[in-house]
């Protein structure tokens, strides 16, 4: 470990400046585009955004989950305790995927293997970072399945992901994610396509095992309303950038960047006594090959001005130490957000 990785490591888990660039014929599609952010033990950091924003490549890159070819990382450090993960080998990569940081993949039913056992599967985990024997292991998977909440576990150990509910396989996951006390849990979209009431099941198993085990969880989502009730600070992606970032109070009712506003004025508010038209934010995101000139929300944002199509703003400092915006009009945001949240 060199003298500035321990500078740098001085949180649990610190992203600088990454950059993930996939060469697509003759475009280059800018997955993510210069994303920062840090996490420290038992903290809840959310990672919001609409879809293609760079989110889930921006984690699976910390874990060396992306293919290179065909992605490329032409800039950024990531740094676990100081140790600059993308400088390891495959094969120390692999030693800490799974023991250190571990992931909750968003879909259980395509990374469960169909034709082994919950059990089994649970188990090789644990064989995989721990020198234990195949019946400590199984005891362990055992132990996991009750801890997660999965009913009559001695008998469900034995059964395929085909026997479970969506509710249940994503509490396998969850058991397989936990199976050697990670430092970092990296959820993605840990609830989709869950009903409401096993979302949020889910939820308060993943707090109750976070206050537990002092895990640090980066919860990566589009769902806001998940963002409001369990996260501590949230950063907001758009077009492979951080655009915003503070803590949940601040993002939620202090918010600096015309995105994140649209974001919050598209969901229903059930602490208003009237019934009000939701805004969408109009059109869609821009393909992260031709991701236009200046603030890549302009095409999309009523705030534009010509300015915007020019200039691409970085994150400055907006109120709080510890709150920042990439927009030009964080004023006028600011000033129609206090009419339209805080009132």
């Amino acid at each position: 470990m060199t003298t500035q990785d321990t500078a740098r490591g001085s949180h649990l888990l610190e992203v600088k400046d990454l950059r993930v660039h996939f060469d697509v014929g003759q475009r280059v599609v800018k997955a993510v585009d210069g994303v920062s952010w840090s996490i420290d033990e038992g903290e809840t950091l959310a990672i919001v955004g609409e879809s293609g924003s760079g989110k889930s490549v921006s984690a699976m890159t910390i874990l060396g989950l992306v293919p290179t070819p065909p992605a490329r990382i032409p800039g950024g450090r990531v740094f676990f305790r100081g140790r600059s993960l993308l400088d390891m080998s495959e094969n120390e990569q692999r030693q800490l995927r799974g023991r250190d940081i571990a992931m909750i993949f968003q879909d259980p039913l395509t990374a469960l293997n169909p034709v082994f056992r919950i059990g089994d599967q649970i188990a090789e985990m644990v064989r995989q970072h721990q020198q234990v024997s195949r019946a400590a292991a199984r005891r362990r998977a055992l132990d996991l399945l009750g801890e997660v909440g999965i009913p009559n576990p001695t008998q469900r150990i034995d059964q395929y992901p085909h026997e479970f509910s969506g509710g249940m396989r994503q509490r396998v996951m969850i058991a397989m994610a936990l199976a050697n006390d990670p430092k970092v849990l990296l959820a993605d979209e840990p609830t989709t396509a869950l009903d409401v009431t096993v979302q949020r099941q889910i939820m308060a198993l993943l707090g109750r095992l976070q206050e537990e085990r002092n895990t640090a969880i980066v919860l990566i989502t589009h769902d806001l309303g998940l963002v409001a009730s369990h996260a501590d600070r949230v950063s907001v992606m758009y077009a492979g950038r951080v655009v915003e970032t503070g803590t949940c109070r601040d993002i939620f009712h202090q918010p600096r960047h015309a995105y994140t506003l649209g974001l919050l004025t598209s969901l229903p508010r059930l602490d208003r006594r009237t019934q009000e038209r939701l805004a969408p934010i109009p059109g869609a995101p821009p393909n992260l090959a031709l991701v236009p000139p200046g603030c890549p929300f302009h095409p999309r944002c009523s705030l534009a001005t010509p300015s915007c199509e020019d200039d691409r703003p970085d994150l400055m400092r907006v109120g709080a130490d510890d709150h920042h915006a990439a927009c030009l009009h964080t004023d006028r945001v600011h000033a129609l957000a206090t009419g339209r949240i805080g009132a």
